[in-house]
């Protein structure tokens, strides 16, 4: 059953653009998660430019990144150590360049269980109204009118019986 009030869990964070070992840029950024679109997360990234950088990409990806190395492509994210301090890096690849950003663990984390606490894991579907729809696809009264029941292939020989 489609879920219609939809709730929005975010979180504000400054996160670390890493330009090189030695040297990073702090990014303010948010974390948003909608329940009525339960499989994707959004980021928003405040560069300084006049429009902020958005991604989205799996929820399940983000879960699985907190523990152990996942994603190819264009997302990538494991968990590691910087300075005694445990977070998330995130290697992300577009047309427009490639950008490692590093996030704290633990303010990551506990945003995520606040995204499985409104929406728990393999309950992603009930919010997307699919049962409810195809039902009603399902259900629609077809009109039927003289033109559905003529034959269209009249052959040659249906026509002569006519005459």
């Amino acid at each position: 059953m489609q879920n219609t009030d939809a709730t929005v869990v975010e979180r504000e964070l400054e996160m670390k653009l890493v330009v090189s070992p030695e040297c990073s840029v702090p990014v303010p950024a948010r974390l948003a998660y909608r329940t009525d679109d339960p499989y994707a997360i959004h980021i928003e990234f405040h560069t300084g430019s006049e429009y902020p950088v958005h991604w989205t990409f799996a929820r399940e990806l983000l879960v699985e990144g907190v523990f152990r190395p996942c994603g190819h492509g264009d997302v990538r994210i494991w968990p590691t150590k910087v300075d005694g301090r445990s977070v998330i890096l995130m290697a992300l690849s577009s047309p427009d360049g490639d950008a490692l950003l590093e996030a704290p663990s633990a303010q990551v984390s506990t945003w995520l269980e606040r995204t499985l606490r409104a929406v728990p894991p393999g309950t992603e579907t009930d919010r997307l109204g699919i049962d409810d729809g195809l039902a009603a696809l399902l259900a629609a009264t077809v009109v039927v009118d003289e033109l559905w029941l003529r034959d269209p292939w009249v052959t040659d020989e249906s026509a002569e019986d006519d005459r």
